[in-house]
């Protein structure tokens, strides 16, 4: 008896883990580069290690909270598409309530988390929070859902960043965001590429079906743009070779996804989305490295 109480104890926790994507870390990887660059930027070299520490913890927990709403809002979807039909939801081994229970918990963590900043970024994370929140919704009716990831999930940590540790957010951090948004723009649209043949038949909405056939031309116009604006973001802040360094790699991975996606093949399309992470930790390292060996 004890021995299948543990074994059942063991399977919801998988699948709490799974809900939340623990499995899957690339996702906080995607989101957390971004705070990262704009933290070493406003600290210059240096972030409060307070701020540093309630920032990983906030991305990871909204990161958690923002999965598990958004499959209890694609629980009747997901069934219907091939990639997602054995999340715990959608196969039925968490209960839409234990979900909203979960996501309330999440959402109470990073509340808390958040309260140890200064008013300014706790005004901003409500924003964020919204913004999270409502995401969901619009692959129902928003032709460009991808657009809307990138200003919540994608590039939001941005601007709270810089108010967390400056109090106030400059030029830069509004470029910064800019970069980020455009950034989660393409590897979701890479991303939603995998699924477009199920989101069609549902009527979901993505940019990887509004794009159609010139996908891969926008998602190459869109890399060369977020590379010029952390171009931009670079010159304002006269960082050096190391700094270009780190963007000329992630030039070089933006490459190699146009490779990959050439035949739109899900599973290569896959791998294009995964590679982003080694984009992300490029820029990082180049700004790691300037402040570190440049400045």
């Amino acid at each position: 008896m004890h021995a299948m109480t543990l074994r059942s104890l063991s399977r919801t926790l998988t699948a709490y883990g799974q809900l939340m994507r623990f499995d899957r870390p690339v996702g906080t990887w995607l989101l957390l580069w971004p705070v990262l660059w704009a933290l070493w930027i406003a600290g210059v070299g240096h972030p409060p290690p307070q701020v540093f520490i309630i920032f990983v913890l906030g991305v990871v927990v909204m990161r958690a909270a923002g999965c598990v709403i958004n499959d209890f809002a694609d629980r009747d979807i997901d069934p219907q598409v091939k990639r997602t039909r054995e999340r715990p939801l959608a196969s039925r081994r968490i209960s839409p309530y234990e979900a909203m229970a979960l996501f309330g918990v999440l959402i109470c963590i990073a509340f808390w988390l958040v309260t140890r900043l200064d008013p300014f970024t706790i005004k901003l994370s409500v924003v964020g929070a919204l913004l999270t929140v409502s995401y969901p919704l619009m692959k129902r009716f928003f032709p460009l859902p991808q657009f809307y990831l990138g200003l919540s999930f994608g590039g939001w940590g941005i601007p709270m960043a810089f108010a967390a540790t400056l109090g106030t957010i400059p030029r830069v951090g509004w470029v910064l965001f800019i970069a980020a948004v455009l950034w989660a723009m393409v590897y979701d649209t890479v991303y939603a590429m995998v699924d477009r043949e199920d989101d069609l038949k549902i009527g979901v909405k993505s940019s990887a079906i509004l794009f159609a056939d010139m996908d891969r031309l926008l998602i190459g116009a869109m890399q060369l743009m977020m590379l010029f604006a952390l171009h931009l973001a670079g010159r304002s802040m006269h960082f050096g070779a190391w700094y270009r360094a780190g963007l000329a790699a992630a030039a070089l991975f933006f490459l190699y996804q146009q490779w990959l996606i050439r035949n739109r093949e899900p599973a290569a399309c896959m791998r294009a989305f995964l590679n982003n992470n080694y984009v992300g930790m490029a820029i990082f390292i180049g700004i790691l490295l300037d402040y570190t060996f440049g400045h």
